[in-house]
């Protein structure tokens, strides 16, 4: 996994000071509201976590950032209208996990991710955390390994729907373990969390925010967080390598504009997004979706996305995963 650069947090002054440089270092860039087309509806993570950003780089741009919901294919909608949007800053989308995973699955995008965008900057990232119901006779992931070595095909997991991201990543864990699970794919983690806890399925990978509660109130198991360091928000979980099965998967978020958007206008949206992700008020607000801010360069921040991009692609050769 790509090591991520760390940003201190600067007083208020410091941050209207550099809001003035990146004015007059983008020329009469921007000159009016600034887009961000996030290609899921209102409400999910991709929503809230946009609109605080955006809301936070306002103050640095000097022109209002707002949100444009714009949901349909899972994600691919949105992200082709931007793609074919004008390349002069003010139409970005919000990109996130399914943005690589459905061009590691799909034979057929309406879009290239290689060529089609030119990439802003991470938002933040939150590791998933491998849950069980509570009746599963396993307290780690090397425990659940064993456990499905012993009933190869018998362990049901759930996720968000065939060629998700927690469906490629719970795909990637089997891989990594040699094992046999089953797949169920509903239509959201909602759904599969509710199956889970009743117990019609066995195991899932979900978001720190929507399996953390179950887990802290001991209505699921909650085995790893599949990262290479405990959460700060969930510290009394394991990691998977602590837990015997090494493995990483994380939910990222991030922003990209047109492909042909000048240097320059890249430039001064990165400057924006990296000093927002200073503020306090959007740390505390990431740190509800179980991640941290994660300042990146756009040379960064493509750099993950075509990684990424091809770590799904090797799990969809390796596994023979298909759309149904």
């Amino acid at each position: 996994m790509t090591h991520l650069p760390t940003y201190g947090l600067l007083g208020a002054a410091i941050l209207l000071t550099s809001a003035s440089s990146i004015a007059q270092t983008s020329g009469d860039y921007p000159s009016k509201p600034i887009r961000v087309v996030v290609p899921f509806a209102p409400g999910a993570s991709n929503d809230t976590l946009s609109r605080a950003t955006a809301e936070a780089m306002t103050p640095f741009l000097g022109q209002p950032v707002l949100v444009d919901n714009r949901p349909g294919a899972g994600g691919m909608l949105g992200a082709e209208q931007v793609a074919r949007s004008a390349p002069d800053g003010y139409t970005l989308l919000n990109v996130q996990a399914s943005f690589a995973t459905n061009t590691a699955i799909r034979a057929k995008m309406p879009y290239d991710v290689h060529k089609d965008f030119a990439y802003i900057g991470m938002m933040t990232r939150s590791p998933l955390l491998l849950v069980v119901h509570p009746s599963m006779p396993v307290n780690s992931p090397k425990q659940l390994v064993a456990l499905a070595r012993q009933r190869p095909g018998d362990l049901n997991y759930g996720s968000s729907g065939t060629g998700g991201s927690n469906h490629l990543v719970t795909e990637l864990f089997a891989k990594t373990a040699a094992i046999k699970i089953t797949h169920v794919p509903y239509k959201g983690v909602g759904p599969a969390l509710v199956d889970l806890l009743g117990g019609h399925i066995q195991m899932a990978f979900a978001s720190l925010p929507s399996a953390l509660g179950h887990v802290n109130r001991g209505r699921l198991k909650g085995l790893a967080v599949a990262d290479e360091k405990r959460s700060p928000f969930a510290p009394n979980v394991p990691t998977s390598r602590e837990g015997g099965v090494p493995f990483v998967a994380e939910l990222w978020w991030g922003f990209a504009a047109p492909a042909k958007t000048s240097p320059q206008t890249v430039g001064a949206l990165s400057a924006a997004l990296r000093k927002a992700l200073q503020t306090p008020e959007l740390t505390k607000h990431y740190a509800v979706e179980g991640g941290e801010p994660m300042p990146m360069t756009p040379e960064q921040f493509a750099k993950y996305v075509f990684a990424e991009v091809e770590r799904w692609r090797q799990v969809v050769r390796d596994t023979g995963l298909t759309l149904q």
